[in-house]
Protein backbone atom coordinates (compact mmCIF):
# COMPACT_ATOMS: atom_id res chain seq x y z
CA UNK A 1 0.00 0.00 0.00
CA UNK A 2 0.87 3.49 -0.25
CA UNK A 3 3.23 4.68 2.71
CA UNK A 4 4.16 8.19 4.22
CA UNK A 5 8.07 9.44 4.85
CA UNK A 6 8.50 12.79 7.11
CA UNK A 7 11.71 14.45 5.22
CA UNK A 8 12.78 18.00 6.49
CA UNK A 9 10.10 20.35 5.07
CA UNK A 10 8.57 17.72 2.62
CA UNK A 11 6.03 14.93 2.70
CA UNK A 12 6.32 11.80 0.86
CA UNK A 13 4.39 9.03 0.19
CA UNK A 14 5.83 5.15 -1.17
CA UNK A 15 4.30 2.71 -2.90
CA UNK A 16 4.16 -1.10 -2.32
CA UNK A 17 4.08 -3.31 -5.65
CA UNK A 18 4.55 -6.24 -4.09
CA UNK A 19 6.17 -8.50 -2.18
CA UNK A 20 8.27 -11.96 -2.70
CA UNK A 21 10.72 -14.27 -0.82
CA UNK A 22 13.40 -11.65 -2.55
CA UNK A 23 11.43 -8.43 -2.14
CA UNK A 24 11.85 -5.95 0.12
CA UNK A 25 10.68 -6.76 3.81
CA UNK A 26 8.93 -3.74 5.42
CA UNK A 27 8.65 -3.27 9.30
CA UNK A 28 6.26 -1.24 11.41
CA UNK A 29 8.08 1.35 13.01
CA UNK A 30 7.82 0.76 16.60
CA UNK A 31 8.19 -3.12 16.44
CA UNK A 32 11.02 -2.90 14.42
CA UNK A 33 14.31 -5.06 16.48
CA UNK A 34 15.92 -2.19 18.43
CA UNK A 35 19.53 -4.63 17.55
CA UNK A 36 18.60 -2.64 13.70
CA UNK A 37 20.23 0.29 12.07
CA UNK A 38 19.43 2.00 8.85
CA UNK A 39 21.32 2.78 5.98
CA UNK A 40 20.11 4.84 2.70
CA UNK A 41 21.45 3.66 -0.31
CA UNK A 42 21.14 6.29 -3.39
CA UNK A 43 20.77 5.62 -6.76
CA UNK A 44 20.11 9.08 -8.50
CA UNK A 45 22.82 10.17 -11.30
CA UNK A 46 25.75 8.93 -9.62
CA UNK A 47 27.05 5.49 -8.75
CA UNK A 48 25.56 4.08 -5.74
CA UNK A 49 26.60 4.64 -2.22
CA UNK A 50 25.81 3.97 1.21
CA UNK A 51 25.21 6.26 3.84
CA UNK A 52 26.47 5.06 7.41
CA UNK A 53 23.35 4.31 9.98
CA UNK A 54 24.93 7.17 12.44
CA UNK A 55 23.72 10.01 9.77
CA UNK A 56 20.08 8.69 11.38
CA UNK A 57 17.76 8.52 14.26
CA UNK A 58 15.19 6.18 14.43
CA UNK A 59 11.97 7.95 15.89
CA UNK A 60 11.53 5.33 18.51
CA UNK A 61 14.10 3.18 18.84
CA UNK A 62 17.53 3.46 19.38
CA UNK A 63 19.90 1.77 16.77
CA UNK A 64 23.34 0.17 16.38
CA UNK A 65 25.17 0.72 14.53
CA UNK A 66 25.09 -2.70 12.70
CA UNK A 67 23.15 -2.48 9.63
CA UNK A 68 19.82 -4.40 9.46
CA UNK A 69 17.74 -2.55 6.97
CA UNK A 70 18.94 -1.08 4.12
CA UNK A 71 16.74 2.32 2.35
CA UNK A 72 17.04 1.74 -1.77
CA UNK A 73 16.29 4.71 -3.47
CA UNK A 74 16.32 5.82 -7.04
CA UNK A 75 14.73 9.06 -8.36
CA UNK A 76 11.44 7.62 -8.03
CA UNK A 77 11.44 4.52 -6.02
CA UNK A 78 13.06 4.27 -2.46
CA UNK A 79 13.17 0.10 -0.68
CA UNK A 80 13.62 -1.14 2.05
CA UNK A 81 15.51 -4.53 2.36
CA UNK A 82 17.08 -6.44 5.33
CA UNK A 83 20.95 -6.17 3.94
CA UNK A 84 22.19 -9.47 5.90
CA UNK A 85 19.32 -11.81 4.89
CA UNK A 86 17.65 -10.97 1.80
CA UNK A 87 16.61 -14.05 0.99
CA UNK A 88 14.79 -13.92 4.23
CA UNK A 89 10.36 -14.56 3.28
CA UNK A 90 9.25 -10.76 3.33
CA UNK A 91 5.58 -11.52 4.57
CA UNK A 92 6.07 -8.61 7.86
CA UNK A 93 4.96 -5.67 5.48
CA UNK A 94 4.90 -2.20 6.88
CA UNK A 95 1.57 -0.80 7.80
CA UNK A 96 2.05 2.61 9.42
CA UNK A 97 4.60 5.47 8.02
CA UNK A 98 8.22 5.60 9.39
CA UNK A 99 9.17 8.75 10.72
CA UNK A 100 12.75 10.33 10.57
CA UNK A 101 12.77 13.73 13.10
CA UNK A 102 15.78 15.27 12.38
CA UNK A 103 20.06 15.07 11.39
CA UNK A 104 19.37 14.07 7.48
CA UNK A 105 22.65 14.24 6.10
CA UNK A 106 23.59 16.29 3.08
CA UNK A 107 23.15 13.58 0.63
CA UNK A 108 19.69 12.87 1.68
CA UNK A 109 19.01 16.56 1.12
CA UNK A 110 21.13 16.67 -2.22
CA UNK A 111 18.07 13.18 -2.87
CA UNK A 112 15.20 15.68 -2.09
CA UNK A 113 16.24 18.59 -3.72
CA UNK A 114 16.32 16.33 -7.66
CA UNK A 115 13.11 14.96 -6.51
CA UNK A 116 10.27 16.98 -9.14
CA UNK A 117 7.05 15.29 -7.67
CA UNK A 118 5.64 14.88 -4.22
CA UNK A 119 6.01 11.49 -3.94
CA UNK A 120 8.69 8.47 -4.19
CA UNK A 121 6.64 5.90 -6.50
CA UNK A 122 6.67 4.26 -9.34
CA UNK A 123 5.92 6.47 -12.22
CA UNK A 124 5.94 6.52 -15.67
CA UNK A 125 7.88 9.91 -17.49
CA UNK A 126 9.41 10.36 -20.99
CA UNK A 127 13.09 9.30 -20.18
CA UNK A 128 12.98 8.26 -16.05
CA UNK A 129 16.27 7.12 -14.82
CA UNK A 130 14.30 4.31 -13.29
CA UNK A 131 10.73 4.54 -13.49
CA UNK A 132 8.94 1.58 -14.08
CA UNK A 133 7.54 1.04 -17.81
CA UNK A 134 5.02 -1.33 -18.76
CA UNK A 135 7.83 -3.73 -20.29
CA UNK A 136 9.39 -3.46 -17.56
CA UNK A 137 6.60 -4.15 -15.02
CA UNK A 138 5.78 -7.68 -17.50
CA UNK A 139 10.06 -8.43 -17.34
CA UNK A 140 9.15 -8.48 -13.55
CA UNK A 141 6.05 -10.05 -13.81
CA UNK A 142 8.45 -13.21 -15.21
CA UNK A 143 11.22 -12.37 -12.71
CA UNK A 144 8.86 -12.76 -9.91
CA UNK A 145 7.44 -16.40 -11.09
CA UNK A 146 10.71 -17.87 -10.97
CA UNK A 147 11.61 -16.52 -8.30
CA UNK A 148 8.89 -17.87 -5.96
CA UNK A 149 8.53 -21.06 -7.62
CA UNK A 150 11.91 -22.32 -9.33
CA UNK A 151 13.40 -25.17 -7.29
CA UNK A 152 16.72 -24.22 -7.39
CA UNK A 153 17.10 -21.19 -4.67
CA UNK A 154 20.63 -20.81 -5.93
CA UNK A 155 19.34 -19.96 -9.60
CA UNK A 156 22.47 -21.86 -11.06
CA UNK A 157 24.52 -20.03 -8.68
CA UNK A 158 24.16 -16.48 -9.39
CA UNK A 159 22.60 -13.73 -7.59
CA UNK A 160 19.06 -13.30 -8.60
CA UNK A 161 17.90 -10.08 -7.18
CA UNK A 162 21.32 -8.67 -8.86
CA UNK A 163 20.53 -10.00 -12.03
CA UNK A 164 16.92 -8.35 -11.64
CA UNK A 165 18.31 -4.84 -10.94
CA UNK A 166 21.31 -5.27 -13.75
CA UNK A 167 18.63 -6.04 -16.46
CA UNK A 168 16.31 -3.33 -15.36
CA UNK A 169 19.37 -1.50 -15.64
CA UNK A 170 20.87 -2.80 -19.02
CA UNK A 171 18.67 -4.54 -20.93
CA UNK A 172 16.64 -2.87 -23.73
CA UNK A 173 12.88 -2.70 -23.07
CA UNK A 174 10.78 -0.54 -25.31
CA UNK A 175 9.22 -3.16 -27.33
CA UNK A 176 7.02 -6.45 -26.49
CA UNK A 177 9.62 -8.34 -28.94
CA UNK A 178 12.55 -6.88 -26.87
CA UNK A 179 10.77 -7.51 -23.14
CA UNK A 180 10.37 -11.03 -24.53
CA UNK A 181 14.33 -11.48 -25.78
CA UNK A 182 15.14 -10.00 -21.92
CA UNK A 183 12.78 -12.81 -20.75
CA UNK A 184 14.57 -15.42 -22.50
CA UNK A 185 18.20 -14.70 -21.91
CA UNK A 186 17.54 -14.16 -18.12
CA UNK A 187 15.57 -17.80 -18.26
CA UNK A 188 18.91 -19.27 -20.17
CA UNK A 189 21.12 -18.11 -17.40
CA UNK A 190 19.27 -21.07 -14.97
CA UNK A 191 20.85 -23.07 -17.64
CA UNK A 192 17.72 -25.61 -17.68
CA UNK A 193 16.15 -26.84 -21.09
CA UNK A 194 13.09 -27.25 -19.56
CA UNK A 195 12.41 -23.85 -17.87
CA UNK A 196 11.37 -21.71 -20.89
CA UNK A 197 9.20 -18.82 -22.09
CA UNK A 198 5.89 -19.14 -23.91
CA UNK A 199 4.63 -16.48 -26.42
CA UNK A 200 0.63 -15.60 -26.13
CA UNK A 201 0.29 -18.41 -29.53
CA UNK A 202 2.79 -21.37 -27.83
CA UNK A 203 1.13 -21.03 -24.27
CA UNK A 204 -1.75 -21.14 -25.93
CA UNK A 205 -1.28 -24.10 -28.21
CA UNK A 206 0.50 -26.47 -24.73
CA UNK A 207 -2.66 -25.42 -22.32
CA UNK A 208 -5.10 -26.82 -25.67
CA UNK A 209 -2.64 -30.12 -25.86
CA UNK A 210 -3.20 -31.04 -22.23
CA UNK A 211 -6.68 -30.25 -22.67
CA UNK A 212 -7.30 -33.03 -25.54
CA UNK A 213 -6.93 -31.06 -28.44
CA UNK A 214 -3.18 -30.08 -30.23
CA UNK A 215 -2.84 -26.89 -32.37
CA UNK A 216 -1.02 -28.60 -34.73
CA UNK A 217 -1.05 -30.59 -37.78
CA UNK A 218 -2.06 -34.35 -36.35
CA UNK A 219 1.28 -36.00 -35.88
CA UNK A 220 2.65 -38.21 -33.51
CA UNK A 221 6.26 -38.75 -33.72
CA UNK A 222 9.23 -41.24 -32.64
CA UNK A 223 12.69 -42.19 -32.80
CA UNK A 224 13.95 -44.61 -35.96
CA UNK A 225 14.43 -47.87 -34.92
CA UNK A 226 18.27 -49.14 -34.96
CA UNK A 227 17.43 -51.03 -37.82
CA UNK A 228 16.96 -48.85 -40.06
CA UNK A 229 20.02 -47.61 -39.99
CA UNK A 230 21.80 -44.40 -39.29
CA UNK A 231 18.92 -41.88 -37.80
CA UNK A 232 17.91 -39.55 -40.30
CA UNK A 233 15.37 -37.58 -39.18
CA UNK A 234 11.85 -38.40 -36.74
CA UNK A 235 9.38 -41.20 -38.08
CA UNK A 236 5.62 -40.61 -38.33
CA UNK A 237 4.02 -43.03 -35.97
CA UNK A 238 0.57 -42.03 -36.94
CA UNK A 239 -1.17 -38.95 -38.46
CA UNK A 240 -4.29 -37.66 -36.84
CA UNK A 241 -7.48 -39.24 -39.56
CA UNK A 242 -8.80 -35.79 -40.96
CA UNK A 243 -5.54 -33.61 -39.75
CA UNK A 244 -3.61 -31.35 -41.33
CA UNK A 245 -1.15 -33.81 -42.46
CA UNK A 246 -3.17 -36.82 -43.28
CA UNK A 247 -4.90 -34.77 -45.48
CA UNK A 248 -1.60 -33.99 -47.73
CA UNK A 249 -0.69 -37.60 -47.48
CA UNK A 250 1.61 -38.17 -44.96
CA UNK A 251 1.98 -41.51 -43.73
CA UNK A 252 3.17 -44.33 -40.96
CA UNK A 253 6.39 -44.99 -41.45
CA UNK A 254 7.19 -41.47 -43.09
CA UNK A 255 10.47 -39.76 -41.91
CA UNK A 256 10.16 -36.10 -41.10
CA UNK A 257 13.97 -34.50 -42.34
CA UNK A 258 13.39 -31.07 -41.04
CA UNK A 259 10.44 -28.80 -39.77
CA UNK A 260 11.20 -24.88 -40.61
CA UNK A 261 14.25 -25.48 -42.26
CA UNK A 262 15.48 -27.07 -38.82
CA UNK A 263 17.59 -30.96 -39.49
CA UNK A 264 15.52 -33.26 -37.06
CA UNK A 265 19.11 -35.03 -37.21
CA UNK A 266 19.97 -32.68 -34.03
CA UNK A 267 16.09 -32.24 -32.43
CA UNK A 268 14.81 -34.29 -29.61
CA UNK A 269 11.60 -35.90 -29.86
CA UNK A 270 10.49 -33.42 -27.42
CA UNK A 271 11.93 -30.33 -29.33
CA UNK A 272 9.84 -31.39 -32.49
CA UNK A 273 6.77 -31.70 -31.02
CA UNK A 274 7.33 -28.00 -29.20
CA UNK A 275 7.73 -26.91 -32.93
CA UNK A 276 5.38 -28.87 -34.98
CA UNK A 277 2.62 -26.77 -32.42
CA UNK A 278 2.11 -23.13 -32.64
CA UNK A 279 -0.91 -20.50 -33.61
CA UNK A 280 -4.02 -21.66 -35.14
CA UNK A 281 -3.86 -20.71 -38.83
CA UNK A 282 -0.32 -20.29 -38.71
CA UNK A 283 1.95 -22.65 -41.05
CA UNK A 284 4.91 -25.29 -40.20
CA UNK A 285 7.36 -26.22 -43.24
CA UNK A 286 8.30 -29.77 -43.14
CA UNK A 287 10.70 -31.82 -45.53
CA UNK A 288 9.09 -35.68 -45.96
CA UNK A 289 10.69 -38.45 -46.90
CA UNK A 290 7.70 -41.29 -48.31
CA UNK A 291 10.61 -44.14 -49.67
CA UNK A 292 12.83 -42.79 -52.15
CA UNK A 293 10.65 -39.63 -52.51
CA UNK A 294 11.49 -36.60 -50.37
CA UNK A 295 8.42 -33.89 -50.35
CA UNK A 296 7.95 -30.07 -49.04
CA UNK A 297 5.04 -29.23 -47.36
CA UNK A 298 3.43 -26.47 -45.94
CA UNK A 299 0.84 -27.24 -43.36
CA UNK A 300 -1.53 -24.89 -41.58
CA UNK A 301 -2.00 -25.28 -38.18
CA UNK A 302 -5.33 -26.19 -37.05
CA UNK A 303 -6.88 -27.84 -33.86
CA UNK A 304 -6.91 -31.39 -33.73
CA UNK A 305 -8.63 -33.99 -31.37
CA UNK A 306 -6.08 -36.21 -29.97
CA UNK A 307 -7.45 -39.78 -28.98
CA UNK A 308 -4.18 -40.75 -26.30
CA UNK A 309 -5.35 -44.37 -26.28
CA UNK A 310 -5.60 -47.54 -28.82
CA UNK A 311 -6.31 -50.73 -28.16
CA UNK A 312 -6.40 -53.95 -29.38
CA UNK A 313 -7.29 -57.80 -27.99
CA UNK A 314 -4.51 -60.17 -29.41
CA UNK A 315 -5.12 -64.09 -29.83
CA UNK A 316 -2.08 -66.43 -29.56
CA UNK A 317 -2.44 -69.10 -31.61
CA UNK A 318 -3.06 -72.63 -29.40
CA UNK A 319 -5.21 -75.09 -28.49
CA UNK A 320 -9.33 -74.78 -28.69
CA UNK A 321 -10.46 -71.92 -26.26
CA UNK A 322 -7.01 -72.34 -24.00
CA UNK A 323 -5.71 -70.09 -26.60
CA UNK A 324 -4.07 -67.33 -24.88
CA UNK A 325 -5.05 -62.98 -24.98
CA UNK A 326 -2.92 -60.43 -24.77
CA UNK A 327 -4.60 -56.93 -24.45
CA UNK A 328 -2.45 -54.80 -26.08
CA UNK A 329 -2.99 -50.65 -25.04
CA UNK A 330 -0.54 -47.77 -27.14
CA UNK A 331 -0.88 -45.01 -24.54
CA UNK A 332 0.83 -41.89 -26.98
CA UNK A 333 0.30 -38.80 -24.53
CA UNK A 334 -1.12 -37.70 -21.38
CA UNK A 335 -3.69 -35.51 -22.05
CA UNK A 336 -6.77 -34.94 -19.90
CA UNK A 337 -8.68 -37.88 -21.68
CA UNK A 338 -6.02 -40.20 -21.07
CA UNK A 339 -6.72 -41.48 -17.84
CA UNK A 340 -10.57 -42.17 -18.54
CA UNK A 341 -9.26 -44.10 -22.33
CA UNK A 342 -6.91 -45.69 -20.30
CA UNK A 343 -9.35 -47.09 -18.19
CA UNK A 344 -11.88 -47.74 -20.31
CA UNK A 345 -9.40 -49.93 -22.31
CA UNK A 346 -8.42 -52.06 -19.57
CA UNK A 347 -11.98 -52.94 -18.61
CA UNK A 348 -12.95 -53.91 -22.39
CA UNK A 349 -9.83 -56.42 -22.23
CA UNK A 350 -10.73 -57.63 -19.18
CA UNK A 351 -14.40 -58.11 -20.26
CA UNK A 352 -12.61 -60.41 -22.98
CA UNK A 353 -10.72 -62.30 -20.60
CA UNK A 354 -7.47 -61.38 -21.42
CA UNK A 355 -4.24 -63.73 -20.03
CA UNK A 356 -2.00 -60.57 -20.01
CA UNK A 357 -1.24 -56.67 -20.63
CA UNK A 358 1.29 -54.78 -22.82
CA UNK A 359 1.50 -51.52 -22.31
CA UNK A 360 3.35 -49.33 -24.92
CA UNK A 361 4.68 -46.13 -24.13
CA UNK A 362 7.69 -45.96 -26.59
CA UNK A 363 7.80 -42.38 -28.19
CA UNK A 364 5.24 -40.99 -25.32
CA UNK A 365 7.18 -37.55 -24.43
CA UNK A 366 4.54 -36.88 -21.24
CA UNK A 367 2.16 -34.15 -20.89
CA UNK A 368 -0.13 -33.95 -17.42
CA UNK A 369 1.23 -35.65 -14.32
CA UNK A 370 -2.19 -36.38 -12.36
CA UNK A 371 -3.03 -38.29 -15.35
CA UNK A 372 0.26 -40.01 -14.82
CA UNK A 373 -0.64 -40.32 -11.29
CA UNK A 374 -4.03 -41.80 -11.93
CA UNK A 375 -3.22 -44.34 -14.42
CA UNK A 376 -0.70 -46.06 -12.14
CA UNK A 377 -3.40 -46.62 -9.46
CA UNK A 378 -5.33 -48.51 -12.27
CA UNK A 379 -2.38 -51.16 -12.01
CA UNK A 380 -1.09 -50.98 -8.60
CA UNK A 381 -2.64 -52.52 -5.23
CA UNK A 382 -1.07 -50.62 -1.87
CA UNK A 383 2.30 -48.45 -2.50
CA UNK A 384 4.11 -45.36 -3.51
CA UNK A 385 4.19 -43.87 -6.82
CA UNK A 386 6.61 -41.21 -6.70
CA UNK A 387 8.63 -38.91 -4.08
CA UNK A 388 8.38 -35.38 -5.19
CA UNK A 389 11.57 -33.77 -4.19
CA UNK A 390 12.73 -30.09 -3.58
CA UNK A 391 16.24 -28.59 -3.12
CA UNK A 392 15.28 -29.20 0.57
CA UNK A 393 14.46 -33.10 0.05
CA UNK A 394 11.19 -34.80 -0.38
CA UNK A 395 8.47 -32.53 -0.20
CA UNK A 396 5.86 -34.91 -1.19
CA UNK A 397 4.66 -38.63 -1.85
CA UNK A 398 2.19 -39.80 -4.19
CA UNK A 399 1.11 -43.14 -3.24
CA UNK A 400 -2.13 -45.49 -3.42
CA UNK A 401 -4.28 -47.70 -1.06
CA UNK A 402 -5.52 -49.89 -3.70
CA UNK A 403 -9.19 -48.53 -4.11
CA UNK A 404 -8.47 -47.37 -7.72
CA UNK A 405 -7.11 -50.64 -8.79
CA UNK A 406 -8.68 -52.72 -11.84
CA UNK A 407 -6.18 -54.53 -13.03
CA UNK A 408 -3.36 -55.85 -10.43
CA UNK A 409 -3.31 -59.54 -11.01
CA UNK A 410 -2.85 -59.92 -14.98
CA UNK A 411 1.04 -59.91 -15.90
CA UNK A 412 2.04 -56.77 -17.35
CA UNK A 413 5.16 -55.98 -20.00
CA UNK A 414 5.62 -51.86 -19.80
CA UNK A 415 7.49 -50.92 -22.92
CA UNK A 416 10.05 -48.10 -23.56
CA UNK A 417 12.80 -45.97 -25.60
CA UNK A 418 14.30 -43.11 -25.51
CA UNK A 419 11.39 -41.17 -26.82
CA UNK A 420 9.03 -41.91 -23.25
CA UNK A 421 9.70 -39.37 -21.37
CA UNK A 422 8.45 -37.35 -18.38
CA UNK A 423 4.84 -38.64 -16.92
CA UNK A 424 5.78 -41.79 -19.21
CA UNK A 425 8.80 -42.16 -16.82
CA UNK A 426 6.73 -41.61 -13.64
CA UNK A 427 4.50 -44.29 -14.93
CA UNK A 428 7.25 -47.15 -15.96
CA UNK A 429 8.92 -46.19 -13.00
CA UNK A 430 5.95 -46.79 -10.44
CA UNK A 431 5.10 -50.43 -12.05
CA UNK A 432 8.68 -51.15 -12.33
CA UNK A 433 9.78 -50.74 -8.37
CA UNK A 434 6.40 -51.87 -7.15
CA UNK A 435 7.31 -55.71 -9.12
CA UNK A 436 3.75 -55.04 -10.87
CA UNK A 437 5.51 -55.20 -14.70
CA UNK A 438 8.67 -56.15 -16.32
CA UNK A 439 9.67 -53.65 -18.30
CA UNK A 440 11.09 -53.70 -22.07
CA UNK A 441 13.12 -51.96 -24.40
CA UNK A 442 15.73 -49.16 -23.76
CA UNK A 443 16.52 -46.55 -21.38
CA UNK A 444 14.19 -43.73 -21.50
CA UNK A 445 14.73 -40.30 -22.00
CA UNK A 446 15.69 -39.17 -18.02
CA UNK A 447 13.46 -36.13 -17.63
CA UNK A 448 13.27 -36.38 -13.93
CA UNK A 449 12.15 -32.46 -13.61
CA UNK A 450 8.44 -31.19 -13.20
CA UNK A 451 7.16 -28.51 -14.56
CA UNK A 452 4.28 -26.25 -13.93
CA UNK A 453 2.75 -23.74 -16.42
CA UNK A 454 2.37 -20.29 -15.16
CA UNK A 455 0.29 -17.53 -17.21
CA UNK A 456 1.85 -13.47 -17.56
CA UNK A 457 -1.02 -11.26 -17.44
CA UNK A 458 -0.08 -10.51 -21.31
CA UNK A 459 -1.13 -14.00 -22.07
CA UNK A 460 2.16 -15.38 -22.32
CA UNK A 461 3.58 -17.96 -20.15
CA UNK A 462 6.67 -19.70 -18.37
CA UNK A 463 7.37 -23.35 -17.60
CA UNK A 464 9.23 -23.18 -15.13
CA UNK A 465 10.83 -26.31 -13.64
CA UNK A 466 9.46 -26.54 -9.70
CA UNK A 467 10.35 -30.40 -8.40
CA UNK A 468 12.02 -33.33 -9.53
CA UNK A 469 10.83 -37.08 -8.66
CA UNK A 470 12.52 -39.88 -8.09
CA UNK A 471 11.22 -43.33 -8.22
CA UNK A 472 9.75 -45.63 -5.63
CA UNK A 473 13.09 -47.22 -5.07
CA UNK A 474 14.28 -43.20 -4.68
CA UNK A 475 15.71 -43.45 -8.03
CA UNK A 476 16.70 -40.09 -9.23
CA UNK A 477 16.32 -40.41 -13.07
CA UNK A 478 17.34 -37.12 -14.02
CA UNK A 479 19.59 -37.31 -17.22
CA UNK A 480 19.95 -41.14 -16.89
CA UNK A 481 15.81 -42.69 -17.49
CA UNK A 482 14.62 -45.59 -16.22
CA UNK A 483 16.46 -48.52 -17.48
CA UNK A 484 14.83 -51.38 -18.81
CA UNK A 485 14.59 -55.16 -17.22
CA UNK A 486 14.95 -56.55 -20.90
CA UNK A 487 16.02 -55.08 -23.89
CA UNK A 488 13.50 -55.37 -26.80
CA UNK A 489 14.65 -56.91 -30.04
CA UNK A 490 14.86 -54.25 -32.96
CA UNK A 491 12.47 -55.43 -35.27
CA UNK A 492 9.70 -55.51 -32.15
CA UNK A 493 6.54 -53.99 -34.05
CA UNK A 494 4.94 -49.89 -33.20
CA UNK A 495 1.84 -50.69 -33.77
CA UNK A 496 -1.09 -52.77 -32.40
CA UNK A 497 -2.19 -54.28 -35.67
CA UNK A 498 1.54 -55.26 -36.52
CA UNK A 499 2.07 -56.50 -32.72
CA UNK A 500 -1.20 -59.52 -32.97
CA UNK A 501 0.31 -60.21 -36.32
CA UNK A 502 3.84 -60.89 -34.18
CA UNK A 503 2.75 -62.44 -32.11
CA UNK A 504 0.85 -65.65 -34.06
CA UNK A 505 4.08 -65.99 -36.01
CA UNK A 506 6.34 -68.35 -33.85
CA UNK A 507 9.59 -67.25 -35.41
CA UNK A 508 8.66 -63.63 -34.80
CA UNK A 509 10.85 -61.03 -31.80
CA UNK A 510 7.20 -60.96 -30.20
CA UNK A 511 6.27 -64.72 -29.69
CA UNK A 512 9.60 -65.06 -28.33
CA UNK A 513 9.21 -63.24 -25.55
CA UNK A 514 5.78 -64.82 -24.23
CA UNK A 515 7.70 -67.08 -21.79
CA UNK A 516 9.19 -63.98 -19.92
CA UNK A 517 5.60 -62.02 -20.30
CA UNK A 518 3.39 -64.73 -19.06
CA UNK A 519 6.25 -65.45 -15.67
CA UNK A 520 5.77 -62.09 -14.93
Amino acid sequence: GKQSWNFPGKLFSMEVLASSSLSPIFAKHNKINPNFSIQVKLWVSQPPKILKASNFRHARNRTNANSGLVFVCSRYLCLVERNDHRRFSGKVMMKSSVNFRKNVSVALVRLVSVLLVSSISVVTTDSPSWGLSEENLLFLEAWRTIDRAYIDKTFNGQSWFRYRETALRNEPMNTREETYMAIKKMIATLDDPFTRFLEPGKFQSLRSGTQGAVTGVGLSIGYPAASDGPPAGLVVISAAPGGPANRAGVSPGDVILGIDNTSTETLTIYDAAQMLQGPEGSTVELAIRSGPETRFLSLTRERVSVNPVKSRLCEIPGSGSNSPKIGYIKLTTFNQNASGAVKEAIETLRGNNVNAFVLDLRDNSGGSFPEGIEIAKFWLGKGVIVYICDSRGVRDIYDTDGSNAIATSEPLAVLVNKGTASASEILAGALKDNKRALVYGEPTYGKGKIQSVFQLSDGSGLAVTVARYETPAHTDIDKVGVTPDHPLPKSFPKDEEAFCWCLKDPTAACYLNQGLLFSR
